[in-house]
């Protein structure tokens, strides 16, 4: 046996069996005793494998989903996490895990006060428990920060390093957690409600909630995060670092800061042009697909520069007002009607001087309503670089009522 135990090929033959014995409808219990008993412990690594292994031969995402609190309650205290890696003060994963203390601290709080709940009287009035619920509630919803970082910082680098199973998986259970928690805070809303109201809504909405937030963190904290250290860099460690605050924080303020060795912060222009590509901060492109994605915005754009030249004007199907090559490099005064010059040159002066930085118009022509803004452009010093005209036709969407969430082609 002990052989068996030991070779991690067979171990993760056997898990997977395990799990889709899951997927077939087997009891998770005597699937839990059947782990316990022939595996002992699973290291976590290779449960990830086991998963991606799954979805690659098939089993949809939304299938493992589906189980995922099945398997939760399989693997529960089985996974191995004594070859994890430290985690120093102030790093992205130790911020996590501390937010995680703090949102079982909420979660806590809102059971006891369900079980107090649970303990009134039809005629009690639990109006006060109520409005401790909906601060409850409504902060586990600062839980949708905790998951952005996770999605838009964390999970790019797991799925360069061939991991796309996992996160996939994990990102569509943070949308049934954030709707679920967001139907708790509807419900709380709800005037006059009754301790049976309430109740009637635990199984439905509270109690998957509080367990949903809670099970996520025990995957985070078991699964994810230990993966993620074996995966990532320092390097790119620092970089989930550096974009972490534009999101923000849940329910915790980190008290220190971190820098891996050698490492320095990413200030100033980062824009590059390497042959037909341009680098930017947040991603690149060739230059024709920079014109095609410029030409297909649904909007009219013009560029003058900070000498006041026009230097640039978009060529899609969207354009509104009329403009020739022969414009590039002209003073864009001369573009204007003279009755509309003083416009254009107050504009330009107050962004120049700083006084403003935004200046919207909207005018009725030829049956249509269109919407015209300036915009300062200025570089992260605050320098004038120029302005951005931006004109859109507005008149079908100021029709649109209701909405449209299925896929509908023009």
């Amino acid at each position: 046996m002990s052989e068996l135990i030991n070779n991690s090929d067979r171990r993760k033959h056997i898990l997977k069996g395990l799990l889709l014995k899951i997927h077939q409808g087997i009891d998770p219990e005597k699937v839990k005793a059947e782990l316990v008993e022939v595996l002992k412990q699973v290291p976590y690594g290779e449960l990830v494998e086991v998963e991606q292994q799954l979805i690659e031969e098939g089993l949809p995402p939304e299938e493992i989903r589906k189980f995922c609190d099945v398997h939760s309650l399989v693997l529960e205290g089985n996974i191995d996490l004594s070859g994890a890696r430290s985690i120093p003060p102030g790093h992205p994963v130790d911020t996590f895990i501390q937010e995680n203390k703090e949102l079982l601290k909420v979660v806590d709080m809102a059971a006891e006060l369900l079980d107090q709940v649970k303990k009134m009287q039809e005629t009690d009035n639990p109006a006060p428990l109520v409005l401790k619920l909906l601060s409850a509630f409504n902060s586990l919803l600062d839980v949708d920060k905790h998951y952005q970082r996770k999605e838009y910082l964390l999970f790019p680098f797991l799925e360069k390093a061939g991991i796309t199973g996992p996160p996939t998986v994990m990102w569509g259970r943070h949308d049934e957690i954030r709707n679920l928690l967001k139907g708790c805070v509807e419900v709380l809303r709800t005037g006059g409600l009754t301790p049976a109201d309430i109740l009637s809504a635990f199984d439905l909405l509270f109690n998957p909630a509080l367990q949903g937030v809670e099970d996520m963190i025990k995957k985070e904290e078991e699964i994810l995060f230990p993966m993620s250290l074996d995966h990532l860099t320092d390097q790119n460690w620092w970089d989930v670092y550096q974009q972490t605050l534009p999101i923000g924080f849940c329910l915790y303020d980190p008290q220190m800061e971190w820098k891996p060795a050698g490492m320095e912060e990413t200030t100033g222009d980062t824009s590059q042009i390497h042959g037909n590509s341009i680098q930017l901060p947040s991603g690149s492109f060739t230059a024709a697909e920079l014109m095609a994605i410029l030409n297909t915005l649904p909007v009219d754009i013009t560029f003058v520069d900070k000498y006041d030249k026009v230097k640039y004007f978009s060529q899609g199907a969207y354009r509104i007002f009329t403009r020739s090559r022969s414009i590039i490099s002209r003073d864009v005064r001369l573009c204007h009607p003279p009755a509309s010059v003083h416009i254009v040159e107050k504009i330009i002066d107050d962004f120049k001087s700083g006084k403003a930085s935004h200046a919207p118009f909207w005018i009725q022509m030829q049956g249509k309503f269109i919407y015209i803004e300036y915009y300062a452009l200025r570089d992260e010093n605050g320098e004038y670089l120029g302005t951005l005209e931006v004109s859109q036709d507005l008149t079908g969407y100021r029709k649109l009522e209701g909405e449209q969430r299925i896929v509908s082609y023009k």
